[in-house]
């Protein structure tokens, strides 16, 4: 074993004289300790000074630099040479052992981590330093966020410390073990006298923290360095732990609650983070007015996925920090409550209960300045417990006083099904419904946020686009609801335009491609020595100078293209930017600052901008543009084409020339049928001209007649023509349908049975693709109780 000590002259003697083995000092200055049973043996490498110069042993000075060689006879020595090394003796006090059972499971880990962090420096005894080093080095610990609320910076923290332990004595090899030294247990003691001034059950990182102060080896001259004072450090302590008492294990769960589980809204929006809302004033306001009452002021939007529920929240949020609603929400936070990471770890009962009271807390201790936003509200209900014992439990008292004011958002079924069973948390609840908005709607809403999704994508959207994003996700996309379904449309539009921007471009790749197979080509030719492979080769030759210089200028053009696009970009976020500061400014009533940076700032970048803007467009009419910055409404199409496998030219032929053309198609594949091919066509026009009921099927028709005279190919006609393939026939065989009790094969199995939530062969084949033609195969050897059913197709 090698390891490291500083003797005191007792330990020099006790070695000296030790009756376990022999001892002789070499010449070279080295101590050797030699045994027959010696088992092992241990090097010092540090120095070892004696106190005094007045002895002299074997010709060497007591506080000389001598390098020890130890081979122990046995544990009897060892432990008897432990025991009288300063080391050993200051941690031999009973009141600097740790127990796991008095400190927090954070305030352990550091204890832990401490010794692991004298292991890692090579050093045996742990020490104050150490423990810093292991708080600073948690994970979202406390340590980390007191500092941070004092102002200091944590990685100069560490770095102190750091500094600190690289100048304490090491020791190479291995040891006994880790000793707490005598600086440490002093901290444990203090931290412990902490704990009960402050009336806590167990010994916190907060404490520790305390204690470093009456740390005058390490602690103190580390705080003073820092500019931190008792006063400082107790009341950044303060502000984050408020009046809560340490009475768990997991005490820094509940310590800033809101910042740990919820997001700001109204910080969010006063940094710009937020989309602008547009088109909801009505539900906002709705919103506003229950949220003023006096008790019960708690309002829930309910809607279809997709409708902009969680928006009307933002749009709140919005409106406050601009000031533009009553005095009673002037200045107030609109906090979102994170459900997930408030349950997420909760391993133990009581864990999410202590969570959820920590989070009610701060927000009734706020006197009302704190408004919850509880995005999908119904998880409030069994969340974190069985019985009584949920979240929504909890909620109810406050709801009811009007101590809490809340906002909740949900779909309807999920509304229904766990709120409506709740009569005692409905009540306290007042509905604000928040529908699907119009085509038209969606169109403004788009517009609205289109500067948004082009200042991230940096690309420019038509209003064509936004206008066929609308049209396009209303009448093929039926799953979804507007206007989510097209603001995803122009996203995934602009985002397929930005990466076409990045990558190479396609005239520039073909030419690559033409290059290397040239290049290929030429290595064969060189191997062969006729004439013919010759002027081949020399024709080569003059083909690759030719497409190399046009590789060289593509890419000389391409890499200006792309730096003016990107200059363009870099200044609008620059102006974006300064907007938001300038908003700032004017909130604050800072107008000298808010003039500066509208007449000054903002004007400069508007003319850097205009001149990039004409600079590429002078670049773009000279021929030489290789890029396209614009999405266009086939961008969209090419998107819908993806999502539903409706094909491009379907989407992109104009619905009066298909129509007109109809009867000409279907002739092509039917011959003789035109009684029968006139009836369908008609049918097609009146459902498209709006005549007949949009929410019933486009057209019922009934074929009859022997078999081979077309019907099933005028199906399939129609189906290729309207849907630009015959895959959107849907076959069903009626002949399987002849029982009864078979219904439920064809339209799903009613409520209580088994498969009832998987659907029926017809119902889901519509469901997933509600643009299709479906056939009824055999409809007379059915059973007549599907009659009924297909009267229900019908309409």
């Amino acid at each position: 074993m090698a390891s490291t000590r500083t003797l005191t002259k007792s330990a020099f003697s006790a070695l000296r004289s030790s009756r376990a083995a022999k001892l002789s000092l070499s010449q070279s200055g080295s101590l050797l300790h030699r045994s027959r049973t010696a088992r092992a043996v241990s090097t010092f490498t540090s120095p070892l000074y004696l106190s005094s110069r007045t002895r002299i042993f074997d010709g060497i000075a007591e506080n000389d630099v001598v390098s020890v060689k130890l081979s122990l006879a046995g544990g009897g020595f060892a432990r008897k040479f432990h025991s009288s090394t300063p080391l050993q003796s200051s941690a031999a006090s009973s009141a600097s052992q740790a127990n796991q059972n008095e400190f927090t499971d954070m305030a352990w880990e550091g204890i832990i981590g401490a010794v692991d962090a004298a292991r890692v420096s090579s050093q045996q005894v742990v020490e104050s330093e150490h423990l810093m080093k292991a708080l600073l080095e948690q994970n979202d610990g406390l340590a980390r966020r007191i500092f941070t609320k004092a102002g200091l910076d944590n990685s100069s923290v560490l770095q102190a410390t750091d500094d600190f332990i690289s100048q304490q004595p090491k020791v190479t090899g291995s040891t006994s073990g880790p000793i707490i030294g005598p600086h440490l247990g002093s901290i444990l003691d203090n931290a412990r006298k902490n704990k009960k001034l402050m009336g806590d059950d167990f010994v916190s990182v907060e404490h520790l923290l305390m204690a470093f102060h009456s740390d005058k080896r390490f602690g103190q001259e580390l705080f003073k360095n820092l500019e931190l004072t008792e006063i400082k450090l107790k009341d950044a302590i303060t502000d984050i732990r408020g009046n809560q008492k340490v009475t768990s294990k997991k005490p820094e769960e509940t310590y800033e609650a809101l910042n740990k589980y919820g997001n700001d809204l109204t910080e969010l929006a006063r940094r710009g983070k937020l989309d602008p809302v547009i088109g909801r004033d009505d539900e906002i306001r709705r919103c506003i007015q229950i949220l003023s009452r006096r008790t019960k002021n708690n309002p829930v939007i309910i809607g279809e996925p997709g409708v902009g529920k969680t928006a009307i929240a933002e749009g709140l949020a919005q409106r406050i920090m601009r000031g533009d609603v009553p005095e009673t929400l002037l200045n107030r936070k609109l906090i979102s409550l994170d459900m997930g990471s408030l349950v997420a770890g909760t391993c133990y009962r009581g864990d999410f209960e202590e969570r959820m009271k920590a989070v009610l807390k701060e927000v009734t201790a706020s006197n009302g300045q704190i408004i919850l936003f509880i995005d999908e509200i119904h998880t409030v209900v069994g969340a974190g417990g069985t019985g009584a014992m949920d979240a929504a439990n909890l909620l109810k008292p406050m709801l009811g006083r009007g101590e809490l004011r809340c906002i909740g958002a949900t779909t309807l079924n999920e509304y229904r099904k766990y709120i409506e069973k709740d009569p005692a948390l409905e009540r306290r609840f007042q509905q604000v419904f928040c529908g699907q908005p119009s085509v038209e709607d969606t169109i403004s809403i788009l517009r609205g946020l289109r500067e948004r999704y082009e200042l991230h994508h940096g690309v420019k959207i038509s209003d064509s686009s936004l206008v066929s994003a609308a049209v396009l996700a209303d009448r093929y996309i039926t799953e979804r609801f507007l206007p989510d379904k097209a603001i995803d449309l122009v996203d995934e539009a602009a985002a397929k335009l930005k990466m076409e921007i990045t990558s190479k471009p396609t005239e520039l790749d073909e030419v690559d491609r033409a290059i290397l197979k040239l290049e290929m080509e030429k290595l064969s030719l060189k191997n062969d020595s006729d004439k013919a492979s010759k002027e081949r080769l020399s024709k080569l030759e003059n083909d690759l100078t030719a497409l190399k210089q046009k590789q060289k200028e593509l890419n000389e053009q391409w890499s200006r293209e792309k730096d003016l696009m990107t200059r363009i970009r870099s200044t609008k976020e620059e102006i974006d930017r300064v907007n938001l500061e300038m908003e700032a400014a004017e909130r604050e009533y800072d107008l000298n600052r808010a003039a500066e940076l509208k007449y000054g700032t903002l004007m400069s970048l508007q003319r850097q901008l205009e001149e990039a803007e004409k600079n590429l467009a002078n670049f773009r009419k000279s021929g030489q543009s290789l890029l396209r910055e614009e999405v266009t409404d086939l961008d969209i199409a090419e998107v819908v084409s993806k999502w539903t496998g409706i094909p491009l030219s379907n989407l992109q032929q104009s619905e009066r020339d298909k129509l007109v053309m109809l009867e000409e198609v279907l002739h092509k594949r039917v011959i003789g049928q035109d009684i029968a091919v006139k009836s369908v066509a008609d049918a097609i026009r009146r459902s498209r001209a709006g005549l007949s009921d949009p929410n019933r099927p486009i057209a019922s028709f009934m074929f009859m007649g022997p078999t081979g005279v077309g019907k099933t190919e005028l199906g399939k006609a129609l189906a290729g023509y309207l849907f630009n393939t015959e895959n959107a026939l849907v076959r069903i065989d009626m002949s399987e349908y002849m029982e009864k009790h078979a219904v439920s094969r064809l339209v799903g199995a009613p409520p209580g049975y088994v498969g009832y939530e998987e659907g029926g062969q017809l119902t889901e084949v519509i469901r997933r693709r509600p643009y299709s033609l479906t056939k009824l195969r055999k409809l007379t050897m059915m059973s007549s109780t599907y009659y009924y059913s297909c009267w229900m197709m019908e309409g």
